[in-house]
């Protein structure tokens, strides 16, 4: 399952990815991890969640990014939940037609693996591709 949480900036996207990633920690049976662009999120959701800071790695790209959560999951089996802050600026580039690809192949690696992904996008709801929207 992959979910998007999209809307433009100051629209509190962030806000409810971080009430969700503390949820998913009281809820969730395996571990939860939540991949962000900086630390901003260190003090804000709950320690027992794993927070990765993405430009700590070589993520460059959709592709690489994708390839980075293929290999946070082959490194723990007992994640089942993936939180992602901020597509465009973990990927560097904000290209819909390349994030909708993205977020289809993460459909098929969470319908793989029985991950739960989440998934938050500096985009108005008007501009999202109709490839996104079945994610909405």
């Amino acid at each position: 399952m992959v979910k998007l949480i999209i809307g433009g900036t100051g629209s509190g996207k962030t806000k409810e990815l971080i009430d969700q990633v503390n949820a998913a920690v009281k809820e969730e049976k395996g571990s939860v991890v939540c991949v962000s662009r900086g630390s901003k999120l260190t003090f804000d959701i709950s320690h027992d969640a794993r927070l990765i800071d993405a430009t700590d790695y070589a993520v460059q790209d959709y592709n690489s990014l994708l390839g980075f959560l293929c290999g946070i999951h082959a490194g723990n089996y007992d994640i089942t939940r993936i939180f992602i802050d901020g597509l465009y600026k973990i990927a560097g580039t904000k290209d819909s037609a390349a994030a909708e690809t993205f977020l289809s192949d993460l459909a098929v690696l969470a319908e793989k693996h029985g991950i739960k992904f989440t998934v938050s996008l500096s985009q108005d709801v008007a501009e999202a591709t109709e490839g996104m929207k079945r994610f909405l």
